[in-house]
């Protein structure tokens, strides 16, 4: 599955089937492997550890989960951006491979987390993963010109990237961000919170995903 098609596919699914990864976890731990080499982090795959899940799940819900990806890395102000960005990199890795995902910012124990998987820093999220026993559905999102602006006539580039953007999970759906561009400079905005920087990671990774990487660069 092409990665645009992934995107578009992608929702969130937080109900799953007792079926077991198998081959497509050694696929899963090499991607993790790739985004901890260049994003800094200590993310670590846990697969089919049914019994880390009964202290590490807070919520009802969640108990068919029997994988996730503990995000976690050095305690660094930019941790959760990194994390976001390279997240929605795994997501999207695992929406290819056929399974569904769920980030979860909170009702989580992070102490469980760290212990289970062995992780060192700063637990920050998990996500879920999985064969869901749905595929989600398309959650509400707002219009292009609600979160984006362009000096000028904006590039097709830059309206792919917002696209790409509008389709990035969020924390509670609230899109609460916005892109704005000029002279091929994107700066990217997000509402204060606690999920601010996980938010701007993973919204950046969609839109570098739909505009190009190389057809504009992230105003610092």
């Amino acid at each position: 599955m092409p990665i645009t098609d992934a995107m578009r596919t992608r929702h969130v699914v937080r109900q799953y089937l007792d079926t077991p990864l198998d081959d497509l976890a050694a696929a899963l731990l090499a991607r993790v492997e790739e985004a901890n080499a260049s994003h800094g982090t200590d993310i670590h795959l846990l697969a089919g550890s049914a019994r880390v899940f009964g202290p590490l799940w807070g919520t009802v819900r969640a108990r068919s989960v029997r994988n996730c990806l503990v995000m976690a890395g050095p305690d660094t102000p930019d941790l959760d951006e990194r994390l976001g960005h390279a997240g929605a990199g795994l997501m999207l890795a695992a929406q290819e491979l056929g399974l569904n995902t769920w980030w979860v910012g909170g009702t989580f124990s992070k102490r469980a987390a760290a212990r289970a998987s062995g992780a060192t820093g700063r637990v920050v999220a998990v996500v879920a993963l999985g064969y869901g026993a749905t595929q989600g559905t398309a959650h509400d999102s707002k219009r292009p010109e609600e979160v984006a602006s362009y000096e000028g006539e904006p590039p097709a580039w830059f309206t792919q990237g917002v696209e790409a953007a509008l389709l990035a999970p969020t924390a509670f759906g609230k899109q609460a961000f916005t892109l704005a561009g000029r002279d091929g400079e994107v700066m990217i905005t997000c509402e204060e919170g606690d999920y601010a920087g996980q938010d701007r990671g993973i919204v950046k990774y969609f839109f570098e995903v739909g505009a190009g990487r190389d057809n504009f660069r992230w105003a610092s």
